[in-house]
């Protein structure tokens, strides 16, 4: 259920959270400006948050008039979040960083209310306001800031609808206005009060903007990724973007990851494992972003190929591995479906090990964690008779 409340606010937010990629060289006429602009996001894309400060510092500094540098700041800020959503501790900078970018926008605004820079920025600081809030369950305060974003859309686009980049929101808006209240009922009342959408003007929103935006293409890119993969299950269509974004960003683990869940869709656990042991070997040398999360994912499908290969021994060490790191960063009583998994699969290596004692503690220890899906009632079973008899 948290899932579905936090992409029914993302739905709203969403329109303008990626603000970041609209067309600012329309705002800054300055090949200076856009080549720098460029630069600085493919540095956030690829995990090189240093190089990417730099960038941006020295971009507000040059250019103080408009809110760009200062927006693009945040953004940092931003996929540091992203690549560690547990992870608390940047929320209020990141707030701040985002007031910031608001209020600028405001004093533009007050000399020029049709200032598409102003808007932009303003409505892309909102809708990352909302991302966060929704994420962090603030949702009360996330509607509030999709109502206040909407608005800021509509403007934009009637100030200028040939804008590639711009159709990035309005493609996100199309698709989720009318995906979300078939799959979640229970928004349809408050769908009274936002545009009615249309799920396949979204995809082919995105799919120009991927093909034609300056800026908003690697993030079109991305939704369309995360679109195919988790509801139009086209886990063809989810590879072709996953490869795409892989290939341009290879440093970025949302990317690198997504390419290896694509394989792990269709059972490929051999190629899976490929790319997986790529991010469990990143995260050993602590690349940027492979964090522990990352080195969980990886151990567990590696695990997964070595136990359908036959490898029991580097099987049960994988499965180990990812079962200590869950313990590590799993609140109690809220253990994760990879803690829950990697043990239930540990049994199972056990028992076709021959190793029963073994076998048994770990399916007990199954029993004592939070159920998910069929892994109590799987190691149930196996308690009564071992796995594979």
């Amino acid at each position: 259920m948290k899932r579905a409340i936090f992409i029914f606010f993302l739905f709203f937010n969403v329109t303008f959270a990626n603000s970041f990629v609209t067309d600012t060289s329309r705002f800054v006429h300055s090949n200076d400006f856009d080549e720098r602009v460029k630069k600085g996001i493919d540095y956030i894309y690829n995990i090189q948050f240093d190089s990417a400060e730099v960038v941006f510092k020295k971009l507000m500094l040059d250019y103080p008039e408009t809110p760009a540098g200062r927006f693009f700041l945040a953004m940092i800020d931003w996929w540091r979040i992203a690549i560690d959503p547990e992870n608390e501790s940047l929320d209020d900078l990141f707030f701040e960083k985002l007031e910031d970018v608001i209020y600028h926008c405001d004093q533009i605004l007050k000399r020029d209310e049709k200032n598409l820079d102003a808007i932009f920025f303003k409505g892309g600081a909102i809708g990352f306001r909302g991302r966060l809030r929704g994420l962090r369950d603030s949702w009360i305060k996330a509607a509030d800031d999709g109502r206040e974003a909407l608005p800021l859309l509509q403007l934009a686009w009637s100030i200028d609808s040939t804008n590639y980049d711009l159709l990035f929101g309005m493609g996100i808006y199309n698709y989720f206005a009318e995906v979300i209240p078939d799959e979640f009922p229970f928004v349809k009342p408050l769908m009274i009060f936002f545009p009615k959408g249309n799920k396949q003007l979204g995809i082919q929103q995105l799919q120009i903007a991927a093909e034609k935006a300056k800026y908003a293409s690697t993030e079109s890119m991305y939704f369309l990724l995360y679109l195919y993969y988790h509801y139009e299950e086209d886990i063809y269509q989810a590879r072709k973007y996953a490869s795409m974004l892989h290939e341009r960003y290879p440093m970025n683990p949302i990317f690198h990851r997504y390419l290896g869940r694509t394989y792990i869709k269709f059972g490929d656990y051999k190629s899976a494992s490929d790319i997986f042991k790529e991010v469990y070997l990143r995260g050993e040398k602590g690349f940027p972003g492979y964090n522990k999360n990352a080195v969980r994912e990886a151990s567990y499908y590696i695990g997964m190929n070595y136990r359908f290969e036959g490898k029991y021994d580097s099987s049960a060490y994988f499965f180990k591995e990812c079962i200590d790191i869950s313990k590590e960063i799993d609140k109690e009583g809220e253990e994760s479906g990879f803690q829950s998994y990697a043990a239930l699969n540990l049994g199972i290596v056990y028992d076709l090990m021959g190793e029963r004692e073994k076998a048994i503690e770990t399916y007990n220890y199954v029993l004592s964690i939070k159920n998910w899906n069929d892994a109590h009632f799987l190691a149930k079973s196996y308690l009564q008779k071992p796995y594979g008899n």
